[in-house]
């Protein structure tokens, strides 16, 4: 009697700390994009709030178990050629919100659907939908970025970013970028792994990253050296640097995807009702939910899902850590739950992340490439560390997944894998 009684009240207090979770994630997240709406490049925002930590990372953190063990039960299913096609990899264009717009491209994005249907074999985005998708953050602006803010010095420090243990850094030469120090090494390290995949798989959403070592007595942050003091960060600490986007907006789910609805897919009608617009956030929609699967991030729709239980208009409103650029580009920010901390808290998360992957159907074809290539040579652990250590030099003091998580990675990009061969068998004779 006495064991179930420990039982029931261990699982209030997890309810009582998830129903806290919700309140101040959503505090916390309302707060970030009002600021990104007023701030413009280059400047310091004359919206400067002080306040106090509202942090959903802390309730993260009490939830932040010891993984069990858990077997390696990856399925095995022959890596067809999904899509018929090969994969065209490689960066494409410029990355700027503000300048070298294709007006041409962004003309069509405008109107109606009058280049075709949207959906094409079966269970794909069609080829046009593609060719006008916005770029997003390409790899050579990455790369660019990455080289620059870690030679330029750091002028300022100030909130901005979430909880107040992260600071809006501003360089000299007027870019900003989100310090991001995590109440462990686990949502650094979290942040920049998925980062890394978000690169292998070819999804250009993700804001460019780079490691950096606090250091206030070095030429790059001793202009910031009493705020650095101030917030008792640690000598030496591995931050991630992830670059400041402004002008952006909040984004709510679309009806499609919502739990009343039938789910995204190709037999469904109204999709031949979208604008291009409304057709190119499907679109992008479809990327994040095989992403956050991949990842078990629970910190943007999934988190939404769980709070369907007492809050039944959750999904009218902005997704958490999901902004939108004036020109459609989706904006996927703090991944902090991504991999590390959100594989260890996965057996609450779980049943969330299958309902959200199973509202998809329809897929690009570059993603369902690159899912497909990563079964069939099961070689994710490897790529991924072979692509995170040639890119940060600090990849050896921040450390990599450990043997159970890589396996895990590899065993839900084998399950992705066979969700999209369920709907390609569902829907290839539509």
């Amino acid at each position: 009697m006495r064991a179930v009684s420990a039982n029931l009240l261990a699982l209030l207090f997890l309810c009582a700390l998830a129903s806290v979770f919700y309140v101040w994630s959503a505090l916390e997240s309302r707060l970030e994009r009002h600021k990104r709406r007023v701030s413009l490049p280059g400047t310091r925002s004359s919206h400067s709030f002080h306040i106090a930590d509202l942090s959903a990372k802390t309730f993260r953190a009490l939830l932040a178990v010891p993984p069990a063990q858990r077997p390696h039960l990856w399925g095995r299913f022959e890596a067809h050629n999904l899509t018929g096609e090969q994969d065209q990899t490689g960066s494409v264009g410029s990355r700027d919100y503000h300048m070298n717009v294709d007006n041409k491209r962004s003309a069509q994005r405008e109107g109606s659907v009058t280049l075709g249907s949207p959906i094409e074999d079966g269970i794909f985005w069609s080829d046009w939908l593609e060719d006008l998708l916005p770029v997003g953050f390409s790899e050579e602006y990455a790369r660019a970025w990455r080289e620059r803010v870690r030679t330029f010095r750091i002028v300022n420090l100030e909130p901005g970013c979430g909880r107040i243990s992260n600071q809006l850094a501003t360089f000299a030469d007027g870019t900003k970028a989100c310090v991001r120090y995590g109440i462990n090494a686990d949502q650094v390290q979290g942040e920049t792994l998925t980062y890394y995949l978000a690169n292998l798989l070819g999804i250009s959403n993700v804001p460019p990253l780079a490691l950096a070592q606090v250091n206030p007595y070095s030429e790059q942050w001793e202009s910031a050296r009493t705020r650095i003091h101030g917030l008792q960060w640690s000598e030496r600490a591995v931050v991630s640097l992830t670059e400041w986007v402004s002008n952006l907006t909040g984004v709510v789910t679309p009806v499609p995807l919502r739990q009343e609805s039938s789910g995204l897919h190709p037999g469904l009608e109204e999709l031949w009702n979208k604008t291009t617009v409304e057709l190119l956030e499907l679109m992008q929609w479809t990327d994040l939910i095989m992403f956050d699967y991949l990842t078990a991030n629970f910190d943007r729709l999934v988190s939404n899902l769980f709070s369907l239980q007492w809050d039944s208009r959750v999904m009218e409103r902005d997704t958490n850590n999901l902004l939108k650029t004036p020109r459609g580009d989706l904006v996927f920010i703090d991944n902090e739950a991504g991999l590390v901390h959100g594989f260890r808290v996965l057996n609450m998360w779980e049943k969330y992340h299958n309902t959200a992957l199973s509202s998809v159907c329809v897929f690009r074809k570059r993603t369902t490439q690159r899912v497909a290539e990563l079964h069939r040579r099961r070689d994710s652990r490897t790529r991924l560390l072979e692509l995170y250590r040639d890119s940060e030099p600090l990849s050896v003091e921040l450390g990599y997944l450990s043997d159970e998580h890589a396996a895990l990675l590899q065993h839900r990009i084998d399950r992705l894998y066979k969700h999209i061969l369920h709907c390609k068998g569902k829907y290839n004779q539509l």
